[in-house]
Formats: C-alpha cells, structure tokens, sequence
C-alpha cells in the first residue's frame, strides 16, 4: 500500500456568517492523481487554499500534515518551500514577461544577486521538454494561447520541485485537444512519482486519469471514492455532489418555435488588430421565437468574435452585412442600439466582461438597464430592491443578501447574476456564449432550465458551447462554424457527435 503523502484532519473554516469547509478529512498518496469535486460553494478551493498557505495556520480549525510531518504554513511561499504548489484557474504568469523569466520568479537562478541567464535558459529548456512544450524560453507569454501557458505554469511547479501538485479547474479554458495533452501530462508526472490534486468539473476528464475521488458538499467529506475497487460512475459523483439524482443531464423541454426573430446576412468582420485577417465570412444565420440555436466549433473557430460583433459591433473593424428583427432591418452598429433593439449577450468571460466583481448583486443586476429603475438622474433604490429580489427568486441566486459582493459569489451564482442582468435589459434574442464554463453539473441542470424558460416564453436564444455533449441535449438546431465560416447547419435531433465533428473537421465547406 502507498505511503500517504497527504493527510487533512478536522478542517474546518469559517467566514463572517458561514461555515465554509465543516470537519473536512482529505488525504492523499504518494503518486497518485486525487480528483476533488463538488457544486460551486462546496468548499473545494477554500479546502486548497487552507491546504496551501493563502489561509494561514490560525485562521482555521484541523491539522495539515505533509509526509509525515504537521505543517502550520504561514503563507504560499511557507508551502512551495516543501514541495507543494498549486496552480489557480486564474493563471498567475506576468503576460509581459518571457518564458523563462515566469519560470523562475520568485526563485532565481543567482547568485550573490546576480541572476545567471545562461543557466536559466538552459534549465528552462529542461524543464519545458518535461511537460512536452517546445518553445524558446524567451518567447513572450502573451504570444502564446492559454493550453501552452498551463504548460508553463506546470513547468514553473516543476523547477520549485513539485511532490504534490494541485490544479484548480486547469482545463476550464482550454480545447479537447489541449485538455488531453494536458491530461496525458499529468499521467507522465504520476508516474515519476508526483501526487497531484485536481479540482475539475468535467467529470469525462476526472474518470479517465483519477485514481481516488473526493466528493465535497455544503463544506462537508460525502465520501471518497476508490477508482480501482468502487464502481464509479457519473451518475454516482453527481448524487454525492447535489444530493440527488439528476435522471435526465439536459431538462426537457415543449418545443413551440414562431417564425424568424433575428437573423443577420452576409456578416463579415475583420480583426480589430491585423486588419487584413477576415474572421467571419459571409455568415448568414437566424434564429426563431422559441428557438434554441447553437454555434458549435473548436476554440478559435470565431464563434465569439462573430457574437460580439453582432452586439453592437463590440469586435472587429470593418464590418459589413444585415441584421433583421421579425423582417425588418435594424441598426445594431453600438451596443446601446443593440440592446434598444432587443439584443443582449452574455460573455464567455463573466468576471472580466460580465460583471463589476467590486459593486454588489443589485448594482450588477440593474446595470444593462438603469432607466427603469430612475429618472435619469436618481436611482431608485426601493424599485431596484424590489426588481433585483424578483431576479434573485425567478433565478434561485444563492447569496447572503442582494448587497453581497459579485466576487464572493460561486461560479454558478455569478453566472445567474450576468443572466438577470440582460434578462431586465428585456430583450427579445439572448447570445449566450459559454453559459456553463467553470460550473458544476447542479448549476449547470439550473441554467439549461433558464434558457428552457426563456424559450417557452419566446425569446430567442443563440448558445455558444464548446461541450459538444451541451449543444446537442439543449440546442433544437446547430449551425457549425469554422474558420469564420458557417460550414454546416442541422437540427438537433438529427446530429451526432460524429456527425458534427466531420463537418468541423471537413476542408470543404458543406452548401446549406
């Protein structure tokens, strides 16, 4: 039997009016990969933040021992110094600064104060053929996507000689493709002996390379789960996760569809920066009053661009083409005339685009919308109480009041809050790109009963998801994009994963 590496007893840890993890025991052994999974809010990254460094010794309850050994860690760096480091959904690499000088931040390769380049390169160039990434080491980071920046942040764990690696939600931004080579990366470290921790969503990518699974819910161990000797199964991890059975992943759903609501022609749009790169290309697309429709693609297929340029031209430079509401032309050439015409769009990027993390739920919510809730001048305020509470029942928003902060929401309920915000700006078409990333399954069923309702209602709804498995269970019709282009159009009910991919890995564009 493996020796543990990891042992967390009696965790607990408390907030000002919440008991975010309750007598949690988590272990780990020597050279294996540990998932751990739960809904947002179970407790998963304050349980890793305890674990390493960022809550303190003192500020919580329980003990921590590592190889042994009791650890009380003052700070990150404490916890880096024996060999345990982690990795944030956030990526902590300096966009401005090259490969090598990322790598060793922090833990210089000098002496007497003097950094030694020569040897940092060359150590660099070691450790970036480890995880498999064949840069120069003087490669600017921002250059590069983010599945090669996870590379080097695992590189960057490598040169602080990593025993227990833990990664929160590293595949949340990356593509099938980059998520397996990182996947297969982690199966490379385990077997030269390095522990890992991963923290995942994606309960697809956590059965393939996950020896144990520990299931975290309202702060508290359900239990742990042995790959080898316990019958896994999604259905099982997602039980221990809500508390409940989940019978049916995508909710169903009437399907009542009107005639066409929205539809744009002949869109073309070209990059904002390298003005000679077309990233959509006569694209035509509609979409009906009670309609699901999806835009399915890899990552960089232009999927996002073509959704933001449509709302109110927010990407790209000199656009071209027509947009109709119900039949007539209208001008959706700036976001405030987007959304007069009833168009709103839901970035991918909800903590960077979507919402001011700083200003409270209500502030957020009535932003898209503040003349309905003053006079021009002054706010409101028992109005906008009275709207935000509304939105905060329709959408079960899990929060301690409407004057919490957005940032201290989970992913799921941060996501409900962008979806009221444009859901009181009243409109009649709702893009909604990437709605689910970074949220776990119970909050997911939440959302895709959202875009249920709001389609039962009439409103149009344009989905954007990289989950192909998600296009397919909520979208009545798929278009599939390219390179910009629209390379295939079907309902639902007659797509298939195969199908779909064979279009999006097609040269030759299908005639619709």
């Amino acid at each position: 039997m493996a020796d543990v590496i990891l042992e967390m007893r009696n965790i607990t840890k408390t907030f000002p009016g919440v008991k975010a993890l309750d007598n949690v025991n988590f272990s780990v052994t020597e050279g294996e990969i540990h998932a751990l999974v739960g809904e947002n809010g179970a407790g998963k990254s304050t349980l890793m933040k305890v674990l390493s460094g960022v809550y303190p010794h003192g500020t919580y309850e329980g003990e921590i021992y590592f190889q042994g050994n009791e650890c009380r860690f003052k700070d990150i760096s404490h916890s880096e110094e024996i060999g345990l480091v982690i990795i944030h959904q956030e990526l902590a690499l300096i966009p401005t600064m090259s490969i090598v000088e990322n790598l060793f931040l922090g833990n210089e390769q000098s002496k007497r104060g003097v950094i030694n380049w020569n040897a940092s390169v060359s150590k660099s160039i070691e450790l970036l053929k480890k995880v498999g990434l064949h840069e120069n080491p003087n490669t600017i980071v921002s250059t590069m996507g983010v599945g090669k920046q996870q590379l080097v942040e695992i590189a960057k764990a490598l040169a602080k000689k990593v025993k227990l690696l833990i990664l929160d939600e590293p595949t949340a931004s990356l593509n099938e493709t980059d998520s397996d080579k990182l996947l297969d990366l982690l199966l490379q470290l385990k077997s030269h002996g390095i522990s890992s921790i991963l923290i995942s969503h994606k309960l697809d990518e956590i059965s393939k390379v996950a020896d144990s699974i520990t299931i975290l819910r309202d702060g508290a161990t359900v239990e742990t789960l042995d790959c080898k000797t316990d019958k896994i199964t999604e259905d099982r991890i997602i039980r221990g996760m809500v508390g409940r059975d989940i019978t049916h992943r995508f909710p169903p759903r009437e399907h009542e569809i009107g005639e066409v609501i929205f539809e744009v022609k002949d869109w073309n749009v070209y990059h904002p920066i390298h003005s000679d790169l077309k990233v959509s290309s006569n694209v035509n697309i509609n979409v009906r009053k009670g309609e699901v429709v999806g835009l399915a693609g890899l990552m960089g297929a232009g999927r996002t661009e073509l959704a933001m340029s449509i709302f109110g031209r927010s990407y790209g430079k000199h656009i071209s083409g027509f947009a109709y509401k119900s039949g007539k032309e209208i001008d959706i050439s700036s976001i405030d005339k987007a959304i007069e015409n009833g168009i709103a769009y839901a970035t991918e990027d909800r903590k960077a685009y979507g919402l001011v993390l700083i200003q409270d739920i209500k502030e957020n919510i009535t932003l898209a919308n503040l003349k309905a809730i003053s006079n021009g001048i002054v706010i409101n305020q028992p109005k906008e109480m009275s709207v935000t509470s509304d939105y905060r029942e329709k959408l079960n928003i899990k929060c301690s009041s409407l004057q919490q902060l957005t940032v201290n929401l989970s992913g799921g309920n941060q996501q409900k809050v962008v979806l009221s915000k444009w859901l009181f700006a009243t409109p009649d078409v709702l893009i909604l790109d990437e709605p689910t990333r970074g949220i776990d399954v119970g909050a997911k069923y939440e959302i895709y009963t959202i875009i249920n309702r709001l389609a039962s209602e009439g409103k149009g709804i344009i989905l954007i998801s990289s989950e192909l498995s998600e296009v397919l269970g909520i979208c009545d019709r798929i278009y599939i994009v390219r390179e910009g282009k629209i390379v295939g159009e079907m309902p639902a009910k007659e797509a298939t994963p195969e199908i779909v991919m064979k279009h999006i890995m097609t040269q030759e564009v299908t005639e619709l």
